[in-house]
């Protein structure tokens, strides 16, 4: 049987794919989102909707869109429903992909394209759902949030804490999911430790100080710090159940022949809900501070990205029991990071929830199976017809 797809929806996803919008640390790799966000803000004026595009204060090259449709009361929350979901993708390597990553390529019942996971399709397929609508019948607002660089540094997403919250009580965000809702997940910071010693020639170890030594006994600190962590800490949710710290890059010296004058090492960690990121910051520096201050060598520990929070909503939380419904599958934690707690800190419960695979993004040749189209597109529209009708 052929999946579920139409000419408007083919279009919509090709149009999506078709136009770059990576977002990384490098600037090398980071271009402006703009022109998805154009895309989509016809679209949804097309519908209806009130549309309003917000420039990045620290990129205004770059921008979010919030689209509304219904009613909206000035003086408080509605019931309303949030569909959301982050326009930019990660960067792409082309000699280790067989399709062209922006040219949806229709192939063994999927669909292949940099952005067909996670997460531009999605927006196509909130839009395949608003049409089955007469929106002149909602009683709560319908708000469309699609956002800019959550793959970088989420300034999109904090934007949202420095203006009026959207109308609404309930949000889903559509990154892959399989389908099956996630109503919890860990958070992430990255940070970075730099030393600096003193340079000098490496036949007498007295005329410097080796930053390459002394961060050994930073990283045997970290390990430490780690297995302590994981010890204080854990939740049965997850696959895996404890708070996790990777070492991801180190690099230090220049010559062998000369004693190391500074070294840096970075390394990421995911908390699990009910970690602080700061107050683990400040756990850190503390015991960096003990290991280290009577050793001579200057030393800073640094953040690389602001950091995201852990996300938990209630499991009794409406939206995560309609979703449970629809979905007909139970609420579950994930590992991996998203914008979800900006919106509960605004008061939205949040699911995550949408088509896809999380194995397939960020990977070469990214594709969404088509069998996942119908199921998506049916589930928006029950719960657009549950909490905007």
């Amino acid at each position: 049987m052929k999946a579920y797809t139409t000419p408007d929806l083919m279009n919509m996803l090709r149009q999506l794919i078709a136009r770059p919008s990576m977002s990384s640390v490098s600037p090398s790799f980071d271009v402006s989102n703009r022109e998805v966000i154009d895309l989509l803000a016809g679209w949804f004026e097309a519908l209806g909707f009130t549309v309003e595009i917000i420039p990045l204060l620290k990129q205004p090259h770059k921008a979010n869109l919030l689209a509304t449709i219904g009613p909206v009361q000035d003086k408080e929350k509605n019931r309303g429903l949030m569909l959301a979901g982050h326009t930019d993708t990660v960067p792409y390597d082309e000699k280790f992909w067989h399709h062209n990553p922006f040219q949806l390529t229709e192939q063994d019942n999927r669909l292949y394209g940099l952005g067909t996971t996670d997460m531009k399709s999605f927006f196509a397929l909130i839009i395949e759902a608003v049409k089955r609508f007469d929106a002149s019948r909602f009683k709560q607002p319908l708000v469309i949030l699609a956002t800019a660089d959550e793959e970088s540094t989420m300034e999109g997403a904090e934007m949202l804490l420095q203006r009026m919250c959207p109308p609404v009580r309930c949000a889903v965000i559509g990154e892959p999911t399989g389908l099956k809702p996630v109503n919890t997940h860990k958070g992430i910071s990255m940070h970075g430790i730099r030393l600096i010693g003193q340079g000098g020639h490496s036949s007498n170890p007295a005329l410097g100080l080796n930053a390459l030594e002394y961060m050994h006994q930073v990283l045997g600190e970290l390990l430490d710090w780690r297995m302590d962590l994981q010890r204080r800490y854990r939740d049965e949710q997850f696959a895996v159940p404890v708070p996790t710290l990777n070492l991801g890059h180190i690099h230090g010296g220049d010559n062998p022949n000369r004693i190391c004058d500074q070294c840096e090492v970075h390394f990421d960690m995911r908390p699990l809900p009910g970690m602080d990121i700061d107050a683990l910051r400040e756990e850190l520096h503390v015991r960096l501070k003990k290991a280290l201050n009577s050793t001579g060598v200057n030393w800073t520990l640094f953040p690389l990205i602001h950091g995201t929070p852990p996300m938990h909503t209630p499991i009794d939380s409406p939206i995560v029991r309609s979703c449970e419904h629809y979905c007909h599958a139970p609420a579950h934690a994930v590992a991996f990071c998203t914008e979800g707690p900006y919106l509960t800190q605004l008061g939205i419960d949040t699911v995550i929830l949408g088509p896809g695979n999380i194995a397939q993004a960020h990977q070469p040749d990214e594709f969404l199976e088509l069998s996942n189209i119908q199921p998506c597109v049916d589930i928006l529209s029950e719960l657009i017809a549950e909490y905007c009708l």
